[in-house]
């Protein structure tokens, strides 16, 4: 008998008891859309593309993060710049650049491993879809959006 209270009976006990102190707390609700929860500091979701100050963007073409994400999702093609379009500082663009977000783990090493600061990991997380073939993000969905100056 005190065998079977050792091995069935106690990590039940044991369970039950830390469900009950669990329910003790006060609980934290929120109404998701209209109040997002504070992000922790370190936090990476969303990818970006950055750009320059001046509108060019910060890719280079190198595949460096490509090389550095361990689940292959992110895919690379790079082109030569021409004095007629000049899409980044370089001697070369990114001409297709795609994330696999299925795959993606969200480990940061392609933000770690690029050497101009191209890819950044936001704390955007509303990243859900319907279709597959949403997740796949391409250099248009990734890029940000040129900001205009203003002349005062």
């Amino acid at each position: 008998m005190p065998e079977v209270f050792k091995d069935v009976v106690r990590p039940i006990v044991s369970g039950f008891a830390l469900t009950f102190k669990r329910l003790k707390r006060d609980k934290s609700t929120f109404a998701y859309p209209e109040v997002k929860r504070e992000s922790y500091p370190r936090t990476r979701w969303r990818h970006v593309l950055a750009r320059y100050e001046n509108g060019l963007e910060k890719c280079i073409g190198c595949s460096l993060c490509a090389g550095a994400c361990p689940a292959r999702c992110i895919y690379v093609e790079s082109a030569e710049n021409t004095d007629e379009k000049r899409y980044s500082p370089g001697e070369r663009y990114a001409v297709r650049y795609e994330i696999n977000m299925l795959r993606c783990i969200f480990c940061g090493f392609c933000q770690e491993a690029c050497p101009t600061g191209a890819i950044v990991l936001r704390s955007d997380f509303e990243l859900s879809d319907f279709d597959r073939e949403d997740f796949v993000y391409t250099k248009e969905m990734l890029l940000e959006p040129m900001v205009s100056v203003r002349d005062s």
